[in-house]
C-alpha cells in the first residue's frame, strides 16, 4: 500500500532514462548523479525519452518500491534538462498534477504566505 507522510519530499530527475532500469540502476541514479540518499523519505521521479512513462521509486520500511505509469496516447509535461539543477524538488501536489498531465512548468502554484500577526 502506497501510504506516505505530509512532510513527504518529492525528486524530480530532469534528465530522461533508459527504462529499462530497475530497482537497482535507478537507486545508483539517487545516490550518484542526484547526490541523494535512496533510503530517505522521499519520492524519486524519473521519466523515458519519449515521456510517456514515469517511475517512481521510494524506500518504505524494509524494502524499495517501484511504481510506474504508462499513457496510452500522451506525454508527461517535464522540465527541460539543466547541467546546473539535475533535480527538481516538488511536493505531494505538484507530483498529483503532474501524473494527472497538467504542466507544472508553465502554471505554478500560488506561493505559500506566512504573516506573524494580522494587523
Amino acid at each position: 500500500m502506497m501510504t506516505f507522510s505530509q512532510n513527504l519530499t518529492v525528486y524530480l530527475y530532469r534528465e530522461t532514462v533508459d527504462f529499462r532500469k530497475q530497482i537497482n540502476g535507478l537507486s545508483l541514479i539517487v545516490q550518484e548523479a542526484m547526490a541523494l540518499d535512496p533510503f530517505s523519505e522521499a519520492l524519486f521521479v524519473f521519466t523515458n525519452r519519449s515521456r510517456d512513462r514515469v517511475k517512481v521509486l521510494y524506500w518504505q520500511r524494509n524494502g524499495f518500491c517501484l511504481w510506474l505509469k504508462r499513457l496510452e496516447k500522451d506525454k508527461f509535461c517535464w522540465p527541460h534538462p539543466d547541467e546546473n539543477q539535475i533535480v527538481v524538488s516538488l511536493d505531494r501536489q505538484a507530483l498529483n498534477w503532474l501524473l494527472e498531465g497538467f504542466d507544472i512548468w508553465k502554471q505554478p502554484s500560488h506561493p505559500e504566505i506566512k504573516y506573524a500577526y494580522v494587523g
